[in-house]
C-alpha cells in the first residue's frame, strides 16, 4: 500500500515539475516575441524619412549664361529634357538662329531620331558675329551648311567629365574639348569657344551651348 502511495505521489510530482517548465518556457516566449516587437518597432519609428523632393534638370547644369534660361515653360530646362533635341533647341530664345539653319540644312528629323547625340549649340549672338554676307551665303549652300552644323555634333551622350578630349563628329572630323565645369573651352582656330551654359539634358541629347559657331 505505501508503494503504490509512493508511485502516485512521484507521478503527480513529476507531472507538475513538467507542466511547471512548459509554462515557464511559454513565458520566456512571450517575453522575447515582446522584446523583438518592441526593437521592430522602435527601428521603424527611428527610421529616417523618406526625401521628397523632385529633382530639377537645373541642378545638373553649369555656366555663366544658364541664368539667362527661362525659368519654365518650354524653354525652360525642365522643358527640354521632355522633347527631343531639335525641338527643344526651337522652345529656347538663345538659339533661333541655330533653329534656323537646322532647318535650312534638313537635319532637323535627323537629330530628333537618333538616339544619343552630344550637341554644341551657338547662340544667336555667335551667329551675329559672322558678317551678314557671309551668313547667308553660308544659309543657302546646304552642302556647306550641313557640314558646319554636324562639325557641332558628337554620335553619343556625354557628360561633362567624358566629354573632355578629342571627340569624333557627325561631320568626319573632331573636336578637342579642354576643362570641366568650372570653365570649359572647345578648340575652334585661334580663339576658343567658350562653353556659356552645358550639361543641358533634352530627351535623346546632351547640350553646350557655345559662344562661337565651331568651324570645320
Amino acid at each position: 500500500m505505501k508503494n503504490t502511495t509512493f508511485k502516485r505521489t512521484g507521478a503527480l510530482a513529476a507531472t507538475a515539475l513538467t507542466l511547471s517548465l512548459g509554462l515557464a518556457a511559454c513565458g520566456d516566449d512571450a517575453d522575447e516575441t515582446s522584446t523583438a516587437s518592441e526593437d521592430t518597432s522602435s527601428e521603424t519609428t527611428d527610421a529616417p524619412e523618406e526625401e521628397t523632393a523632385e529633382a530639377s534638370a537645373s541642378d545638373q547644369v553649369f555656366g555663366p549664361a544658364c541664368s539667362a534660361v527661362p525659368q519654365d515653360g518650354k524653354g525652360s530646362f525642365d522643358g527640354m529634357v521632355q522633347d527631343p533635341v531639335a525641338t527643344a533647341a526651337s522652345n529656347n530664345p538663345l538659339l533661333g538662329t541655330l533653329v534656323t539653319a537646322v532647318g535650312e540644312a534638313g537635319l532637323v528629323d535627323t537629330l530628333n531620331d537618333a538616339e544619343a547625340l552630344t550637341v554644341f549649340a551657338p547662340t544667336d549672338d555667335a551667329f551675329g558675329a559672322i558678317p551678314e554676307e557671309d551668313l547667308n551665303a553660308v544659309l543657302a549652300d546646304k552642302e556647306t551648311l550641313t557640314a558646319i552644323l554636324t562639325h557641332h555634333v558628337i554620335g553619343e551622350q556625354l557628360d561633362p567629365d567624358a566629354v573632355v578630349g578629342e571627340q569624333d563628329t557627325l561631320n568626319g572630323d573632331t573636336l578637342t574639348i579642354n576643362g570641366d565645369t568650372d570653365g570649359m573651352t572647345v578648340e575652334n582656330g585661334d580663339t576658343p569657344a567658350n562653353v556659356l551654359c552645358g550639361n543641358i539634358p533634352t530627351a535623346n541629347a546632351t547640350v553646350y551651348v557655345v559662344d562661337a559657331v565651331l568651324m570645320p
